[in-house]
């Protein structure tokens, strides 16, 4: 299965879980970026900081329009995608989102195992 922006050695190993539009047909079909040009979503090796800002901002406008965001963002959030813009969110900023859902994650087993032993 090849991703909206991916080239298709990156393709994606398809997931096991499947959304009601995954039953529909692909959720990247539907997925603005795939009329963009790849090089928005992914850095240049030895990108300036100020022309990485300005392309990953560029690549947030386009997913800010797309239909299916919500699905890129979580696919890149459960492979997890190491690189690139998916679904508004850089890796870095991804990497801050799947550390707070570990985190809560981690608190609500402490509250599950406080509450079973109260």
């Amino acid at each position: 299965m090849l991703l909206p922006h991916q080239p298709l050695q990156e393709a994606a190993v398809p997931s096991a879980r499947m959304s009601a539009r995954d039953q529909a047909g692909p959720w990247h079909s539907e997925a603005v970026c795939r009329r963009d040009e790849a090089g928005l979503f992914f850095a240049p090796s030895k990108e300036p900081t100020a022309a990485r800002l300005s392309r990953e901002e560029a690549a947030k406008r386009v997913c800010a329009r797309c239909p299916v965001m919500v699905e890129c963002r979580e696919h890149a959030l459960l492979q997890p995608e190491p690189y690139g813009v998916w679904g508004g969110l850089t890796a870095a900023e991804r990497r801050v989102v799947l550390a707070r859902r570990r985190r809560r994650e981690a608190e609500l087993q402490r509250a599950t195992r406080v509450a079973a032993a109260g």
